[in-house]
């Protein structure tokens, strides 16, 4: 479902490009050609985080029984395959991501997404709105 959510993110690149704003990806790990396959769905910079630390002192994680008792990740799972997206079943799969604008300097976070559960995406208008936000060099 990641697939889905970078390839609708990199549409935003040219509006985030005339706002001068970046668009990186943290990745938890590098299995074998995990991030090769991933860059069609992503057009910006994907960095490997090994030891993890973007991802917090405790990872949120869900469970396959959690997971798939959700309606919800149905709902996005089905989505996401109609659109055509398929995942990969190497490695953690059951940390959950999440979406975020980090300001300039001292701005700190402006938008902050923590996925729910699989599939759970970030609002565009609201990724662009804090976008907007950031103020240059400081």
């Amino acid at each position: 479902l990641c697939r889905e959510e970078a390839a609708e993110l990199s549409s935003l690149k040219p509006q985030l490009e005339e706002l001068g704003v970046s668009l990186y990806a943290v990745v938890k790990e590098d299995i074998g050609t995990e991030i090769q396959n991933f860059r069609p769905y992503f057009n910006g910079e994907i960095f490997v985080d090994e030891k993890q630390c973007f991802y917090g002192p405790k990872p949120r994680r869900m469970g396959l029984g959690l997971g798939l008792a959700r309606m919800g990740v149905w709902q996005n799972l089905l989505r996401a395959r109609k659109k055509g997206y398929q995942g990969n079943k190497k490695g953690e799969g059951f940390i959950l991501g999440g979406v975020y604008v980090i300001g300039a300097g001292k701005q700190g976070i402006l938008l902050e997404h923590r996925e729910k559960e699989f599939g759970d995406k970030a609002d565009h208008p609201s990724v662009l709105q804090a976008a907007k936000k950031i103020k240059k060099g400081k």
